[in-house]
């Protein structure tokens, strides 16, 4: 159990946070949960500043779904998609854009469906 968290970047999608005590950093992405080392971390970095967006939404472009770009896994039957709005959202994350970690979520932060019955 990791008792020493920093939070290094959050936005209304995720967190990504390092734990001093295991040397481990923790992403927080929707209902993805992702542990990298240090080393790893920064090839994931790489990665995502390198995806040709235009490419993968063009050579999709005639399929009806709306989640595009894909991130290949170590899993060979798991590829991680996302839209054009959510590799953004997951790019301010990992590269640390969005720095403001202790800001409070406001109600229209908050991308859900409110049913007053």
């Amino acid at each position: 159990m990791c008792h020493s968290i920093k939070t290094i970047s959050r936005n209304t999608s995720g967190m990504l946070e390092y734990c001093e005590q295991c040397k481990v950093y923790q992403l927080h992405f929707n209902n993805i949960f992702i542990e990298f080392t240090k080393r790893e971390l920064k090839k994931f970095k790489l990665f995502l500043s390198e995806i040709n967006v235009e490419y993968w939404e063009s050579k999709y472009d005639c399929r009806v779904k709306k989640r595009k770009i894909p991130i290949p896994t170590m899993q060979q039957n798991l590829v991680l998609m996302f839209n054009k709005h959510e590799l953004e959202s997951l790019k301010d994350l990992v590269l640390e854009r969005t720095k403001d970690t202790h800001r409070k979520l406001s109600p229209l932060d908050i991308d859900y469906t409110l049913f007053l019955n």
